[in-house]
C-alpha cells in the first residue's frame, strides 16, 4: 500500500517555509504604520488646503468690504465671519505706505486645522485722498 503519492507530495512542496511567512510578517509590520502615517498626513494637508482657501476668501471679502465702506482708516479692527460650520477670526490693520498718499491693507485670517493654528495674509494698498463714489475730474477733450 502506498501512502505518498505524487499529488500530496506536489501539494507538500508548494507550501510557505516558517522563515518567509515571518519575513512576509515582518515586512507588513514596517510597510503598514508608514502607510497609515502617510494617510494622515494627506489627510491633513488635504483639510489645511480646503481651509486655506475658504481663510482666503473670507481675508479678500473683508478687504473688500473695507475699501468700499471706508472703514479702514480707523486703525485696527477685528471680527469673526462663519463660513458654514468653519470659523474665521480676522484681523485688518492698516499702516502707512511710504511713497504717495497710500495706506497698506492688510486682513490676516487665522482658522485651525486638527488642532493646528493657521493663518492666511492677504494686503492691497488703498489711496487716502479718494472715497469710493468720486471721480477723478474729467479732462479737457480737444473739441470745441
Amino acid at each position: 500500500m502506498k501512502f505518498g503519492t505524487p499529488a500530496t507530495k506536489h501539494r507538500a512542496a508548494a507550501a510557505f517555509t516558517l522563515a518567509e511567512v515571518l519575513a512576509a510578517m515582518l515586512f507588513l509590520a514596517l510597510v503598514i504604520p508608514a502607510a497609515v502615517e502617510a494617510l494622515h498626513v494627506a489627510g491633513l494637508a488635504g483639510e489645511v488646503a480646503a481651509r486655506k482657501s475658504a481663510a482666503a476668501r473670507v481675508a479678500d471679502r473683508v478687504l473688500n468690504e473695507s475699501l468700499v465702506l471706508t472703514n479702514w482708516t480707523g486703525g485696527t479692527r477685528s471680527g469673526t465671519i462663519d463660513e458654514g460650520a468653519l470659523e474665521f477670526k480676522w484681523t485688518l490693520t492698516s499702516q502707512n505706505w511710504p511713497q504717495d498718499a497710500m495706506e497698506l491693507l492688510t486682513a490676516e485670517v487665522h482658522f485651525s486645522a486638527q488642532n493646528k493654528d493657521y493663518s492666511v495674509k492677504m494686503s492691497t494698498l488703498a489711496n487716502v485722498l479718494t472715497t469710493p463714489g468720486t471721480t477723478a475730474a474729467p479732462m479737457a477733450s480737444g473739441q470745441p
